[in-house]
């Protein structure tokens, strides 16, 4: 494969765990080049090359100029926070770099105006980029259709404590998937906190319940629990690898794309 062959990749928060783990992921990759590294001016990594974290040289410095961290690339991948992955897409659109978001905590608002950049760039947006979580998704939408009536659904989900947004974005995904497998607005029947006298449980809603400690990467545990049974379906995760690894998956799907919002259904075929 010659240089021209390469996805030319933009790491967004690129001194951060998951951007270390994403620069270094490209790095390993055999179709990846890493053209460019972004962080916030704040950060004690600008000016130092993006890959020095793991003893090897890039070549990539770490910028807090947009403009400058995009040039060359032609996709950027977004582990940020909201507010910077919407700066980080307006400039996207007018460099004209496809996008990878795997930034969860949007506004309705928020998710609108991603929804029109991608008119104007391919934007691939998942709150998940794990190939077993969105394999799970699609379990979880069998399971809900088998299982629509008699079975209570609660979602448990554990993450570390440096962890900002509650429930996950991974699972208010899940809880989404299998509002619409039942036919129902996971706006209307989620439940997201119960203190005192509740009263009996609503046989419609969705539970969510949240864990943060630790260095937990990522668990998230659906249980259907009927009369006489429950079943439980659970993804663990050990390592942000896998997200990295489903990121350049997302990036390969782009490739000769101009536009449209995708998700990583589209990306693993899973439609």
């Amino acid at each position: 494969m010659t240089a021209a062959d390469l996805h030319r990749v933009c790491i967004a928060g690129a001194s951060g765990r998951m951007g270390q783990m994403l620069v270094e992921a490209v790095r390993a990759s055999g179709d990846c080049q890493l053209t460019g590294a972004l962080d916030v001016a704040t950060s004690p990594a600008l000016g130092q090359d993006a890959a020095a974290f793991g003893g090897h040289a890039s070549g990539v410095i770490i910028t807090s100029d947009l403009t400058t961290g995009l040039l060359g690339s032609q996709y950027l991948i977004d582990f940020t926070r909201p507010e910077g992955t919407m700066a980080h897409m307006r400039e996207c659109v007018k460099l004209g770099v496809n996008l990878v978001i795997g930034t969860t905590g949007f506004t309705p608002e928020q998710k609108d105006e991603i929804a029109k950049a991608s008119s104007s760039i391919a934007i691939m947006m998942a709150p998940n980029m794990s190939v077993g979580v969105n394999v799970t998704m699609k379990l979880l939408e069998m399971a809900a259709k088998a299982m629509s009536t008699g079975y209570d659904i609660e979602i448990i989900e554990a993450h570390h404590r440096h962890k900002v947004d509650a429930p996950s974005g991974t699972a208010l995904k899940m809880g989404e998937v299998i509002a619409d497998a039942l036919g129902r607005d996971l706006k209307e029947c989620a439940v997201y906190a119960r203190e005192g006298v509740t009263g009996e449980r609503d046989p419609s809603s969705i539970g969510f319940a949240t864990i943060r400690g630790g260095d937990i990467v990522g668990d998230h545990t659906v249980l259907f629990a009927g009369t006489g049974e429950r079943i439980e379906i659970t993804h663990k995760s050990s390592s942000r690898a896998t997200y990295a690894q489903g990121s350049l998956r997302a990036v390969r799907f782009l490739a000769g794309r101009s536009s449209g919002l995708y998700d990583m259904f589209d990306v693993l075929g899973l439609r």
